[in-house]
């Protein structure tokens, strides 16, 4: 174990004391926040007396009407065709939206000509405006008035509590839990790949270099992967935190600066009466700030951290065992499909099948199966795992972590002593059934 312990605390000081971890470490946190500042200074330093985009809006049928908005500003008149798009020629209007005569059951024709592509909120703006008219003007002719119906439609906002066995109810929303499920499952997608390349590129260049036989020398081989595996993790795990703690501490000023609170600062404000009464006009904004505030983010983030890490312990000892077998990282590129295939599957999986539906019965095999379960399982876990389902997946991928290192340990054995070969898969089943 001591000598377990010298290639962990090698292959993490040797990574962390570079000066390309401390900035990548350093400025890949800063840049989200930086350009989300950028962004914010641009919008709030725009000239409040900017003046409005005029668009000029030529209506052969006299029946509609676009309200201006804070950005767009609508001048009707009877122009020509031909002198409307003079006006975008000379400069004297933003855009030129032409309706021509049209038949209200099939509103074809319309034009909106600019001199540059318009927006897509404005072009949705403009159906929806022309929409909104078209409809009522058909519902007027068919002897039903628009505003009867109007005062009619009513807008229905479901709210869904869990409810468990023990009668305890919790506020759920399944935007929150999506964008939450979505992230933490690319996060471990995203550092999967990018450490488990970095143990086969430190083996390939330590076997190429010469410097394993020096190392094998004195420790077993089975000893210097899983030194190699675990001492490129807690680097990874470190670099991680370092980002949640720069990122939360950035955005916190950021937000602050322009007058903007944190999520977490708004649901503890939300839990309290007194500012509660603030968000009575703003109902969606409140349940999503209730959904936070319900959300056990202590179970969320342990969790996250045990298929993080158990995902890349599975992973990066397969990672190693294709970087003992190989003498070039482009030879390595035929090994690699026993590893891309099933985390594509869970990458895939995420989207398709477990942020739409997490208690299906292939969300339920994704999130158990070890070679899936890192990814798929993150995807429910803001949803609500189910006891079971939690500690069967957590077993099975602690069993397959053990498993995957006694096949990486055969082939990273024998593997790690041999150069100047050519190694296919024939060769490494050689090596699995050498005792």
């Amino acid at each position: 174990m001591d000598k377990i312990w010298l290639v962990i605390k090698r292959e993490y000081l040797s990574r962390v004391q570079k000066k390309s971890f401390l900035l990548a470490t350093i400025l890949t946190p800063l840049i989200f926040p930086a350009i989300m500042g950028l962004f914010l200074w641009i919008a709030l330093d725009e000239p409040e007396e900017s003046a409005l985009k005029i668009i000029e809006v030529v209506d052969e049928n006299n029946m509609f009407f676009i309200e201006s908005s804070d950005e767009y500003a609508f001048s009707f008149s009877n122009s020509s065709f031909e002198e409307g798009k003079k006006l975008i020629q000379s400069q004297e209007r933003h855009g030129f939206l032409f309706i021509p005569k049209i038949d209200l059951s099939k509103p074809n024709g319309i034009v909106y000509y600019a001199e540059k592509s318009p927006s897509m909120n404005l072009i949705s703006y403009l159906e929806a405006s022309l929409k909104r008219r078209i409809e009522e003007q058909r519902l007027y002719q068919a002897g039903l008035d628009p505003e009867v119906i109007a005062a009619y439609r009513t807008k229905v906002n479901i709210q869904t509590v869990n409810l468990d066995i023990k009668g305890n109810e919790t506020i759920s929303d399944s935007t929150v839990n999506y964008a939450i499920g979505f992230l933490s499952g690319i996060l471990i997608y995203i550092f999967i790949f990018v450490y488990g390349n970095q143990i086969m590129q430190g083996v390939i260049e330590e076997k190429s270099s010469r410097i394993i036989e020096i190392l094998v020398s004195s420790l077993k081989p089975f000893q210097l992967m899983m030194g190699k595996i675990i001492g490129i993790g807690a680097v990874g795990l470190t670099q991680f935190l370092i980002w949640i703690i720069l990122i939360s501490s950035v955005s916190f000023v950021v937000m602050g600066y322009f007058g903007m609170q944190m999520p977490q600062q708004q649901a503890m404000e939300l839990a309290n009466p007194e500012f509660s009464q603030n968000f009575e006009d703003e109902p969606g904004l409140q349940e999503i700030l209730m959904v936070l505030g319900s959300i056990n983010f202590i179970k969320l983030t342990l969790t996250f951290i045990f298929y993080f890490l158990g995902g890349y312990l599975l992973y990066g000892a397969f990672f190693a065992a294709i970087g003992a077998a190989v003498d070039a990282p482009s030879e390595a590129q035929q090994f690699m499909l026993p590893i891309t295939i099933p985390l594509l599957i869970a990458y895939m999986g995420l989207f398709i099948f477990v942020l739409n539906d997490p208690n299906s019965n292939v969300s339920f095999w994704l999130s158990v199966i070890p070679f899936t379960s890192p990814i798929a399982m993150m995807g429910r876990a803001s949803y609500g795992i189910p006891l079971f389902d939690l500690i069967l997946s957590m077993s099975l991928l602690i069993l397959g972590f053990l498993f995957s290192t006694w096949v990486a340990g055969k082939i990273y054995r024998i593997g790690i002593m041999i150069t100047g070969s050519k190694v296919n898969y024939k060769t490494i089943w050689k090596w699995l059934k050498t005792g």
